[in-house]
This record gives structure tokens, C-alpha cells and sequence, in this order.
């Protein structure tokens, strides 16, 4: 089992976790959220929210040696049942040319109008 602890450019995990775990042929990802590099800044619209944690979590998926194309499992947590919308309009265009499971909860975050986690094949070696 290797771990990932931070992705280069990114802000370090807030508490005691890995952002991502390699075990065997399956990356598993910590829950991202939209903030902007190694900030606590945070795009303004929620569209742009959803763009920025994807971008985040696509970086950490690169790190650990995955991608997009092999993601099998996502968990969606957001803090307003009407960001629902423009959540799925912006997933799409990432992630709707094939898209994986999904799960997507309403829940109380801290801070953040969502976070995405997720489940992927590995494809190559993780990056020393």
C-alpha cells in the first residue's frame, strides 16, 4: 500500500489522512474541495467551485498514477439540494463521456458548498 500525502501545489490534508491510498489496482482519494492551490481561497460562483474540485482532484489522481478516464466511483457531498443543477451541468462536462458511479448526498461541510471523492484504477506507478 503506497500513500499520497500532498500533491504537489496543493494545500496539505487538514487533519491526520492521506489524500490518496494505492492499494493494489485501486486509487482511493480523500474528499477535495474547491480551494485554489495551496490557499484557503475558494472560486466565487458555485459553478467555478465545482470546476476548481475537480481540477483538484484530477491533480491528486495524476500524482497517485490515474486519470479521468479510469475513475470507477464517485461521492458527491453537497450543502444545498439546489446546487444539484449546476453540479450535474459541470460533472458533465468533465466526466459525462463516461461517466463512473455516482453517489451525491446533501450533508453539512465545513466551510464549503461541496467535496468530491473517488475511486480509480491505477495506470501506471505514482510519482516518486
Amino acid at each position: 500500500m503506497k500513500r499520497l500525502q500532498v500533491a504537489p501545489g496543493m494545500a496539505g490534508p487538514v487533519g491526520p489522512y492521506s489524500q490518496a491510498v494505492i492499494s493494489g489496482h485501486l486509487v482511493f482519494t480523500a474528499g477535495q474541495i474547491p480551494a485554489l492551490g495551496d490557499s484557503d481561497q475558494q472560486p466565487e460562483t458555485f459553478e467555478e467551485q465545482v470546476r476548481q474540485t475537480l481540477r483538484n482532484l484530477e491533480a491528486i489522481l495524476i500524482e497517485a498514477g490515474s486519470d479521468f478516464d479510469h475513475v470507477v466511483k464517485v461521492n458527491g457531498y453537497l450543502t444545498d439540494p439546489a446546487h444539484l443543477e449546476p453540479f450535474n451541468r459541470v460533472y458533465a462536462e468533465v466526466l459525462g463521456h463516461a461517466p463512473p458511479a455516482r453517489t451525491t448526498v446533501c450533508v453539512a461541510l465545513w466551510g464549503v458548498a461541496l467535496e468530491i471523492d473517488c475511486v480509480a484504477e491505477l495506470i501506471k506507478e505514482p510519482r516518486p
